[in-house]
């Protein structure tokens, strides 16, 4: 008993103070610094939510600009976040496994779709699953291969397509840290507004 009550004591002091307390005094310090990221940096248009520019979506009509493979779930299921696991060496991700592409027939369908030719390399987040399957950017290589095609499918000029494109890339992290990149769904949202 002499030592069962400190024990108990220490053992409910710690799950207030790690349980309950710390976690509201973080998450009301970041309600009040950074609400948007708290709240899941989420987009809106017209008032009505469409997604978060953390977490990408699928989009598929040849007026959109395509996000990277995915595969979690049927695509981009945060449920069921994951990539295919195989790595370089591996000949089922040049030929695919497990139900899903692989780069062969990925890199098939982009210049199919996107009238590409087979010359011309293509970037490589255009033809790879990223790891958690979620990735809401892409290159901004990968965008401008698809500009002409979500061009002719709008009825808009190619240049202001590609200017959408710039205006929406961002840039590595104090200049260095990264590579330049375009989120997919703040450019197909842009997109839309025209």
């Amino acid at each position: 008993m002499k030592h069962l009550r400190p024990a108990l004591v220490l053992t409910f002091f710690f799950i207030v103070v790690t349980g309950l307390l710390f976690p509201f005094i973080v998450t009301a310090i970041a309600q009040v610094a950074l609400p948007k990221q708290a709240n899941g940096s989420m987009l809106e248009v017209n008032g009505k939510v469409v997604g978060s520019e953390l977490i990408g979506q699928a989009f598929a009509g040849a007026g959109f600009f395509h996000p990277r493979p995915s595969a979690a779930g049927s695509g981009y299921d945060a449920n069921s976040s994951s990539g295919t696991n195989l790595g370089p060496t591996n000949p089922k991700l040049l030929t695919g496994a497990d139900g899903f592409d692989g780069v062969e027939q990925l890199a098939a369908s982009y210049r199919k779709l996107n009238g590409v030719a087979a010359d011309v390399k293509l970037p490589v987040d255009a033809v790879t699953r990223s790891a958690s399957g979620l990735d809401p950017h892409i290159s901004v290589r990968n965008a401008e291969l698809q500009a002409a095609r979500v061009a002719r499918a709008r009825g808009l000029n190619e240049s202001r397509v590609r200017a959408l494109i710039a205006a929406n890339t961002a840039q590595p992290l104090a200049g260095v840290l990264g590579e330049p990149m375009v989120n997919v769904l703040k450019l197909n949202i842009a997109l839309a507004k025209g």
